[in-house]
């Protein structure tokens, strides 16, 4: 039994310790605590694996796998420039002719035998997980506001465990695809490694898993991987298969333009 001196000591240590556990971990976490500048920075260096031109043309394949069977496959040509504008053409025989043009927040589609654009949101299928959004936007920096939250651990594709910072993006746009994206990044190189994709519900809408190679002699994305957990059986696999610096008149990107425009050469 402690006398009553000795239980004052032992209570003055525990205090004690309990401080010095609350300041080492308090200075563990500021060693971590970035600026805004800083991870903004970071995020824009993620989106450079992605695209490095404000202006290209990007070569995307995409295929849906149903029990790692390919069950469908199609090609989107994407014209991509700055201020968040971009114009897809549908090269796949069963989508020819078809269109789809963003500018900012505004989506149309084009069809071949409508004399005028439809509306539509970002958030409409093109195939598998692969929506309009996913295919047209190729950036975040633009979209979001992003904060760092922590250091973790995670797998890349090939299984192999790989440090990383978890940002949490919040969109600062009305009509992107995900209200919220939690992103893992590469704590060396920034690249991206895996995104948790959320809607303005805050349900978890898809998972993307992003794939490195080489591109130009330089590390890029050369494939986004969307998986559902809803549907385990099944993914959509999104290859870029070229991607190139490109400018298209800026015709290309009015609504107006999109019916009587011949893009069958794009």
């Amino acid at each position: 039994m402690f006398n009553q001196r000795q239980q004052r000591y032992l209570s003055y240590f525990i205090k004690l310790s309990v401080c010095i556990t609350g300041l080492v971990s308090s200075l563990a976490m500021a060693s971590n605590t970035f600026s805004e500048q800083q991870v903004q920075q970071m995020l824009s260096t993620a989106d450079s694996f992605r695209l490095q031109d404000d202006a290209a043309k990007v070569v995307s394949l995409v295929t849906l796998y149903q029990h790692n069977e390919v069950d469908k496959t199609r090609q989107y040509n994407v014209y991509t420039r700055a201020n968040r504008q971009s114009l897809v053409i549908f090269k796949s025989a069963v989508e020819a002719g078809q269109k789809m043009l963003m500018l900012g927040d505004n989506y149309w589609l084009q069809m071949p035998k409508t004399r005028r654009p439809i509306r539509i949101t970002p958030m409409q299928k093109l195939l598998g997980e692969a929506s309009v959004g996913d295919i047209s936007t190729l950036a975040w920096r633009y979209d979001y506001k992003a904060s760092w939250y922590a250091n973790e651990n995670i797998s890349d594709v090939s299984g192999k465990s790989v440090a990383a910072y978890q940002l949490k993006l919040i969109a600062v746009t009305a009509g992107v695809s995900y209200q919220k994206i939690d992103l893992w990044i590469d704590k060396l190189t920034y690249f991206p490694l895996r995104a948790d994709l959320y809607l303005a519900s805050g349900k978890l809408a898809k998972q993307a898993v992003f794939s490195q190679g080489i591109r130009g002699d330089k590390p890029a994305v050369v494939a986004m991987t969307l998986l559902d957990s809803i549907q385990p059986s099944k993914k959509t696999v999104i290859e870029y298969q070229q991607v190139v610096p490109w400018k298209l008149d800026d015709k290309y990107y009015t609504p107006s333009f999109l019916s009587r425009s011949n893009t069958t050469e794009l």
